[in-house]
């Protein structure tokens, strides 16, 4: 596999989101932020764990690991076990991370997905196949709508997000909610997962949800023109789309969203042709 990446923090703020590769493995996460006047429970931080649970799930696909639920299912159980004496664990807004992970063997590609960031595979159709867990999403359709009206950036908005990541905190890692790589080892059973062929996929990509907001939340790209930017300008370049975007729509006028600027994270895996 030959993999190129970029990231960029938001403005102004810590890069939450994490990414590295292998020559057979590709993992990316995207921290959960802790917003303005909540707490959470932990002395390090959204950026430190997504970068300590990152580091060790490659760590542990480059050395075999098993398979990727497991991979994963031991990697939280690490990062937990080193501030578990430090930091109160059973904090309800503990630092957690959406997760992708992508691994070649010898003649399949796998995949694991947990949470909001998003997959998407080059399979010489017409359309790519894209993977996401949208059960995030769906819980929180049910708090937007305060939030959503409101100016983004404006005191009233940074209350309204704030109350809107609290009340999503009742529903994390919980049946019927959504679930997040955090502290409990058994989320990385509720992960999508998945292998193909290698020789059926050309290419993939990794991409936290603030580099999927062109094409899942503008709706400015498709997900193939998308796959075109990454494969012949660059990971750069879509985060290029993504900061260009925001930028024309400061306040949240035209696209209503929890921030006005998010932390964006892009990979791009060219893995062989499809049949």
């Amino acid at each position: 596999m030959r993999v190129t990446f970029a990231t960029e923090a938001a403005p102004g703020r810590p890069n939450e989101d994490f990414v590295a590769a292998t020559p057979a493995a590709v993992v990316l996460l995207d921290g959960a932020g802790t917003p303005p006047g909540s707490e959470s429970g932990c002395s390090h931080g959204v950026a430190w764990y997504s970068r300590t649970l990152g580091s060790t799930l490659l760590a542990s696909l480059t050395q075999g690991g098993g398979s990727l639920p497991d991979v994963l299912a031991q990697g939280i159980k690490a990062v937990s076990s080193l501030h578990d004496g430090t930091c109160d664990l059973s904090h309800p807004g503990s630092p957690s991370a959406t997760v992708v992970m992508l691994r070649r063997t010898t003649d399949a590609l796998e995949w694991l997905v947990l949470a909001d960031s998003v997959l998407v595979l080059d399979v010489g159709t017409a359309e790519p196949m894209v993977i996401t867990d949208d059960r995030e999403a769906q819980v929180g359709a049910r708090y937007r709508t305060k939030m959503d009206a409101l100016d983004s950036g404006t005191p009233d908005h940074v209350a309204a997000h704030r109350e809107y990541v609290e009340a999503m905190r009742s529903h994390r890692n919980r049946d019927g909610g959504f679930w997040v790589a955090a502290t409990d080892p058994l989320a990385a059973e509720q992960a999508l997962v998945g292998d193909m062929p290698t020789e059926r996929v050309r290419a993939a990509a990794l991409l936290s949800d603030g580099a999927s907001r062109p094409m899942d939340h503008f709706g400015l790209l498709s997900w193939q023109k998308a796959l075109d930017v990454l494969n012949h300008e660059g990971p750069d370049e879509l985060i290029r789309v993504v900061r260009q975007a925001e930028d024309a729509d400061p306040h949240g006028s035209r696209w209503p969203r929890g921030k006005a600027y998010d932390d964006a994270t892009a990979a791009f895996v060219s893995v062989g042709a499809a049949e």
